[in-house]
């Protein structure tokens, strides 16, 4: 399973921690996913949603 968003396909970017000292190392920023229970073409699925298109309401719930 990759690690990425099924509605806006947002997924892992890579950038740098940069400490106090100004030494760079790499890191992973990840989105925010979380499992849900949603409704796709008529079927009941659990996928995994970040929360921002779980707040503007891009994907219908399944109860």
């Amino acid at each position: 399973m990759s690690y990425k968003c099924i509605i806006c396909s947002k997924g892992s970017r890579f950038g740098n921690t940069i400490s106090h000292s100004n030494k760079v190392s790499k890191r992973l920023f990840r989105p925010n996913l979380q499992s849900l229970n949603i409704i796709i073409n008529g079927k009941k699925t659990r996928e995994y949603i970040c929360t921002s298109c779980i707040k503007s309401n891009k994907v219908k719930k399944a109860i």
